[in-house]
């Protein structure tokens, strides 16, 4: 198969799944194995571009024309193919999570789950596949408008409220912002495709360029820097494998990825470091890191928690952009990929407690950890990622953005950096201590408690698995990240 051909497939998979999915909605087994036949197939169509993209080819496919000079266009390079072997790997870890989750906790609307998962996938793909700021916005709204019938699954007067936060934030950014920036972008440089090293240089003033900056940056409202953060914590009411896909396997990476794109491939980072901007923006996140971090601590919920927990480690891949300098690039690339890994086995673990238990709090996991003690090692193992401590892949990624730090002569980003980490440790570790060496606080502990259905267990403990290969052979994912300036 041609690589234009691979492209394509990679587009069409997801999309052609969504039918098949409602066609097969009679018969639940058959449902869910085009599921996880669709996240298989996507998967292999995107390790078969790897070889092309290591080797230095750029491979690319034009769907149509709009405008002389404007194409909804395709192109595979090291960040898009990143970005789509993790999305692509974790459908199927979350997928097949999904089957214990959804089975075990007898949700309803179970079909519409799958079709929406699976459209949400295609327009994961786009992202990652765009060639053109034209092609990014269209399957960036795309997603929002995907996951939207995910996050109100439920039906509730709740998960109608989250969903309203969501897609209101979200479009406005987008629109207001986002869209604003690309315009400005076309009307100074005349194209809207992505280079190596930038489309700015000499197109635009110093002035502009901040600007554009700024509406990138906020108008990105799925990287959920702060203020554009609350979607974030309100979209927790989905079921939980939905929240692994707004955190790990599309959402929220989608808007990092593209924060990370523009600034590599629109702006180029040796402009952006020559402006004052980037360092405020640099700032901007940091603020982000620390006060989210802060948040979490207050939070009792574990998948509220979890959330800005979230949007804190976003905040080091915008940092890691904005530091306008290899290495904190590579790093922030790198970190999509370790906190992808790291933090879906923390939501794959919540969910697995929920539906063994129905507890939601920290404070009711006392005494957890020995009788279910697969799922909360996972969630230990899950946070020493996120905390960047080994054996675990978070080391790696924070390792380049600090060193980024150091390169931008900024010790204050660096020390952010630090406490940052020590407030992980306050926020995380406090949940596997509670659950392995505190006493049940029932006076007569519940029986019948164990672990969530094996499904659930099977994804957790991949993904989990997956966080530790990321510490102890990180090779290819830091040469993949550093292919980003082999040109």
């Amino acid at each position: 198969m041609s690589a234009p051909a691979l492209i394509l497939a990679a587009l069409g998979i997801p999309l052609a799944a969504t039918p098949l999915i409602w066609l097969a909605r009679g018969d639940p087994d058959r449902r869910e194995a085009v599921t996880l036949l669709a996240a298989a197939g996507l998967f292999a169509v995107v390790a078969l571009l790897v070889p092309i993209v290591m080797n230095g080819g750029r491979p690319g496919a034009v769907l149509f024309k709009v405008l002389p000079g404007l194409a909804l266009a395709f192109e595979v390079e090291p960040l898009g193919l990143l970005f789509a072997l993790i999305a692509s790997t974790l459908w199927i870890a979350t997928s097949v999570y999904s089957i214990g989750y959804m089975r075990g906790n007898k949700e309803q609307h179970q079909t519409r789950y799958y079709m929406f998962f699976a459209l949400a996938l295609a327009a994961t793909m786009g992202i990652a596949l765009a060639a053109n700021l034209f092609t990014l916005f269209i399957f960036y709204e795309a997603l929002t408008i995907a996951t939207y019938p995910l996050v109100t699954h439920k039906g509730t007067d709740e998960a109608r409220a989250g969903g309203r936060t969501y897609l209101t934030i979200l479009l406005t950014t987008s629109i207001l912002f986002f869209l604003l920036a690309i315009l400005l972008t076309w009307q100074a440089t005349g194209t809207l495709d992505f280079r190596p090293g930038g489309i700015l240089a000499d197109q635009a003033s110093p002035t502009l360029i901040a600007i554009l900056l700024v509406l990138y940056t906020f108008g990105i409202g799925k990287a959920a820097l702060m203020p554009f953060h609350r979607w974030l914590p309100a979209a927790m009411i989905a079921p939980t494998p939905v929240s692994a896909l707004l955190h790990a396997v599309a959402v929220v990476k989608a808007g990092v990825f593209a924060v990370l794109k523009v600034v590599i491939y629109i702006f180029g980072i040796d402009t952006l470091a020559a402006i004052p901007a980037s360092r405020w923006m640099a700032y901007a996140a940091a603020v982000t890191i620390i006060a989210a971090s802060l948040i979490a601590l207050t939070r009792d919920n574990l998948k509220a928690r979890l959330a800005y927990s979230t949007v804190s480690q976003l905040a080091y891949i915008v940092l890691g952009a904005m530091l306008a300098n290899r290495l904190g690039a590579v790093g922030g690339a790198m970190h999509i990929a370790t906190h992808a890994f790291g933090k879906i086995t923390l939501f794959f673990c919540a969910g697995a407690i929920y539906v063994a238990t129905h507890k939601t709090e920290v404070s009711q996991l006392d005494g957890l950890g020995r009788r279910m003690p697969i799922t909360m090692a996972a969630f230990f193992l899950g946070s020493l990622s996120i905390i960047g401590l080994p054996p675990m892949g978070g080391l790696w990624s924070k390792w380049y953005i600090a060193l980024g730090t150091l390169d931008a002569g900024s010790l204050t980003l660096l020390a952010v950096l630090m406490v940052s980490s020590l407030l992980n440790i306050f926020y995380l570790m406090p949940i596997p201590v509670r659950a392995f060496f505190r006493k049940p606080a029932e006076v007569a502990p519940a029986e019948g408690i164990r672990e969530a259905p094996w499904p659930c267990l099977v994804a957790l403990v991949f993904s989990s698995l997956g966080a530790f290969a990321l510490f102890v052979y990180p090779a290819p994912l830091f040469r993949l990240a550093s292919a980003l300036f082999a040109n």
